[in-house]
């Protein structure tokens, strides 16, 4: 089996870093050398890697949307009917790895960040167009896709909204309670349009 060079565990080291310090300072108001610090590499190290702050930031969202997108191939890997399929999208979005403090404070610090960069902005509305179309997709086994569209839209904005009201809270988040309100939104669309 081949090495893994040290180059890859120092990036992913300060994505880590990035994603703690924010959690932290709840904002991106972080310096690299904080980061660095953090990572304990040297902040020339960091820059090494990156370049500027703005570069590791923009690394951080792309590998918060590849560790969110894994997981969700995961749940969804055994997943057989739709409504499973909505299920393992409400899960995934509620999992230890996506939904603990410090990676909820850098999602909304990305959100923040997005009003000012494009660049931030762009990799949102990825999040937000594969999201929804995830869930359209098991939607519309369910009901006219039409519908599904709009019911995919409430399910999107209620994940989102829990993710803001986890981050007015103070103690650990807590993912059954947020699953079970997003799960029972989805049964009574789900039972509206069965009942037309």
């Amino acid at each position: 089996m081949p090495k893994l060079g040290m180059e890859p565990l120092r990036r992913r080291a300060l994505i880590d870093a990035t994603v703690a310090a924010i959690g932290e300072h709840g904002s991106l108001d972080v310096t690299m050398s904080q980061i660095a610090g953090r990572a304990g590499v040297s902040s020339a190290l960091a820059h090494h890697y990156f370049g500027a702050k703005d570069d590791l930031l923009r690394a951080t969202m792309r590998s918060l949307l590849a560790d969110l997108g894994r997981e969700l191939r995961a749940r969804l890997a055994g997943a057989t009917t739709p409504r499973a399929r909505l299920s393992a999208i409400v899960a995934v979005n509620f999992s230890a790895q996506q939904f603990g403090e410090e990676v909820v404070a850098a999602w909304l610090a990305f959100y923040v960040e997005a009003q000012r960069s494009p660049e931030m902005r762009r990799l949102l509305n990825v999040y937000a167009r594969r999201l929804h179309s995830n869930l359209t997709a098991a939607l519309a086994g369910l009901m006219p896709r039409s519908e599904a569209i709009h019911v995919a839209e409430g399910i999107a904005a209620m994940i989102d909204g829990l993710y803001i009201r986890r981050a007015l809270k103070n103690g650990a988040p807590d993912p059954v309670s947020a699953i079970a309100l997003v799960e029972d939104y989805v049964a009574l669309q789900i039972a509206s349009k069965e009942h037309r």
